[in-house]
């Protein structure tokens, strides 16, 4: 692992300090854990945005079988 340096609102890091699990865990997972979990929602935000892009303006894969439902016949039994 590498350390960095990052600087933290005094009030956030009071917050952050007070809460069980970083005394627990410590600053650092805390920190790693939240990064992950952006990184995370970027990822799947992204994704979402290529198949809106993708599909943006498309008509419904349905409508490509309108009318096609009264051509099936079943056979008798």
């Amino acid at each position: 692992m590498k350390a960095i340096q990052i600087t933290v609102d005094d009030a956030l890091l009071a917050r952050l300090d007070r809460d069980p699990e970083v005394k627990r865990l410590g600053r650092s997972a805390v920190f790693r854990r939240a990064v992950e979990a952006w990184l995370r929602h970027r990822r799947k935000a992204a994704i979402a945005g290529a198949y809106q892009k993708a599909y943006a303006g498309r008509r419904r894969v349905l409508d490509e079988f309108d009318g096609w439902t009264e051509e099936g016949v079943w056979p008798d039994r």
